[in-house]
């Protein structure tokens, strides 16, 4: 007798946009595992700037698109990078589960990125401004993926988690 499948809820949205902090307490509720494909990525091949650095953006997504495959196999809340919907087979991937598009404004999302760290706005004097572009050049992608979307921007995390969490039961 095979055994069911095990339950996965995806999260994607811009870098910023919220999906480790509330895909850990989302997971948390769901009783299920947590995956960040960056952090993952991070754990087997180094920083994720080092990696474009020294590879490029192509060679990282590839490693993205294997992470998040791998991720989507083994089930519970995968928080996939903000690039990850620009592959093609990684949105056919996305079709076969429930796909949340987390989303936030450029407002709130200025705290969120002062840490760095994020190869696509380095050395951008305003950094916000290159984030609204690439933001841009994949909502289109988020949302041809997504299955529901929650904002992020001025709601407490837990509070967020909360709706999504009893959102995905109700998919079940």
């Amino acid at each position: 007798m095979s055994s069911p499948e095990p339950l996965t809820l995806v999260l994607v949205g811009p870098m910023g946009s919220g999906k480790t902090s509330v895909g850990r307490r989302v997971a948390k509720m769901l009783s299920v595992g947590f995956v960040d494909t960056d952090k993952r990525i991070v754990a087997a091949h180094g920083p994720i700037p080092e990696i474009f650095t020294a590879h490029g953006e192509a060679y990282f997504r590839a490693l993205e698109a294997a992470a998040v495959a791998d991720a989507l196999s083994e089930g519970g809340v995968v928080s996939v990078g903000g690039g990850a919907v620009a592959s093609v087979q990684t949105r056919e991937l996305l079709r076969e589960h429930p796909v949340v598009f987390l989303t936030v404004t450029p407002e709130s999302v200025r705290r969120r990125l002062s840490g760095g760290g994020r190869p696509l706005l380095a050395g951008d004097d305003d950094p916000i401004t290159r984030w609204n572009e690439i933001y841009e050049q994949r909502r289109g992608w988020y949302e041809e993926v997504a299955d529901a979307t929650f904002d992020t921007s001025h709601r407490p995390m837990q509070h967020i988690a909360e709706e999504i969490a009893a959102w995905r039961r109700e998919q079940a």
